[in-house]
């Protein structure tokens, strides 16, 4: 708490709590706005598919200004912009009205990314690990929350745009706090300090990764991490009814199950990072350990092995491992935090609209839609070996140059 960022970085971590409403708050309320847009559940789909669209937009240039302008003016945009969504969502007429707006919210998401990952690692530069994963909490807070909120208005009978509006309050609060009490580091503040704390001990300058080798290894990584959890929460509930065959309300219970390991995952890897965990340690780890539960899933589909590996593959998958590949980016590409950012995370935002259309074709057999995963979760664990391994050689302990989010 004696950090003076402090309070910005609380505002930051609450627009990704909204933002966590925000990914799920058109599914939640599909039946009252497919009646307002005069269409069905599929209408609904349609708009649902252009938050991804509008993230790929302007997530890498948005990532490199971020560099060269600053974070702040990339979070208040990305703040304003999501109003503009909320708010836009709730008075659009039609679907292709709606279909605008919902662009304009994968821009805000992408918006915030550029500015808010850079932000939080130049604002603690010795727990970046923990700052980036944290995020991760609040999407997740912000995902709970939320169908709480609507069955409330549902069950009171009370107008649904009610959980638009409350997500509007917050942003527009944390619009205001930004744009005159926010406090944000000079971007690549952090390595520069590093470099004087080196210098002083007579040490070398920091190193950086080989843009070919490296990037491409962290940009397949982004693409990999964001497919295996990706895949597994849209599927899962499926496998768990039509393969294991479980009961509706008991595979339906699968992603909650995911979703309190993911939880758990944040709170375990901020605890173990307190204690000098690297960030590299975590993300081998957690790659072998999506692997294997995802493998057990596939191998014996029951309803108990699902719940467990449910559980797991939402700790190992979704807790945060994405954050942690940046984090580790980071370490490899200190300079250009926004443009590393943007790269990773457009990679992931590719991964989004290529695995439905892959597994779009495999709806015949539920059974090899997890298989797939399994396949993708072995290829994310080979590459994290690979990134280790890179990571190792970069920073050898004959420099003395191990930099993780504790130096």
């Amino acid at each position: 708490m004696k950090n003076k960022y402090m309070p910005t970085a609380i505002s930051l971590y609450m627009n990704y709590f909204i933002h966590g409403m925000g990914v799920i708050i058109l599914a939640q309320n599909m039946t009252a706005l497919a009646n307002k847009w005069g269409t069905g559940t599929g209408g609904v789909a349609v708009v649902i598919s252009s938050l991804g669209i509008g993230r790929i937009l302007v997530l890498l240039v948005s990532g490199a200004l971020s560099d060269k302008f600053g974070r702040k003016p990339f979070v208040a945009l990305g703040i304003f912009t999501y109003i503009l969504f909320f708010a836009g969502i709730v008075m659009s007429p039609s679907i292709w009205i709606a279909y605008i707006f919902g662009i304009l919210a994968g821009m805000a998401n992408s918006f915030l990314d550029s500015g808010t990952y850079p932000a939080l690692m130049e604002m603690f530069p010795k727990e970046k690990g923990t700052a980036n994963v944290i995020i991760k909490a609040f999407i997740s807070a912000g995902q709970f929350l939320l169908p709480l909120i609507v069955s409330l208005l549902v069950a009171s009978k009370i107008w649904y745009g009610w959980s638009f509006i409350f997500c509007i309050a917050i942003l527009a609060v944390n619009f205001l706090f930004v744009l005159s009490m926010g406090k944000f580091p000079r971007p690549g503040q952090d390595v520069v300090e590093a470099k004087e704390e080196k210098s002083a001990n007579g040490q070398t300058n920091i190193k950086t990764g080989n843009l070919w080798i490296d990037g491409t290894l962290f940009i397949l990584y982004g693409y990999i991490s964001q497919a295996t959890f990706y895949l597994v929460s849209q599927w899962l509930s499926e496998y768990g009814e039509k393969v294991a065959n479980m009961g509706s309300t008991s595979a339906h219970a699968l992603i909650s199950y995911y979703s309190v390991g993911s939880i758990v995952c944040v709170l375990v890897t901020a605890a173990l990072a307190k204690r000098a965990v690297k960030e590299i340690q975590f993300i081998g780890v957690y790659t072998l350990l999506s692997f294997i539960s995802l493998l057990l899933m596939y191998l014996i589909p029951t309803p108990m092995m699902c719940s467990i590996m449910s559980f797991v593959v939402g700790f190992s998958a979704a807790g945060g491992v994405m954050q942690l590949g940046l984090t580790v980016m980071s370490s490899f590409f200190p300079k250009g935090k926004g443009t590393i950012t943007g790269a990773f995370y457009t990679a992931g935002s590719i991964a989004s609209f290529t695995i439905p259309l892959i597994t779009g074709m495999m709806v015949a057999n539920l059974a090899n839609i997890i298989l797939f995963d399994v396949i993708i979760s072995l290829i994310g664990f080979i590459l994290a070996v690979l990134i280790t391994i890179r990571y190792r050689h970069l920073f050898t302990a004959k420099d003395k140059l191990a930099v993780n989010s504790k130096e």
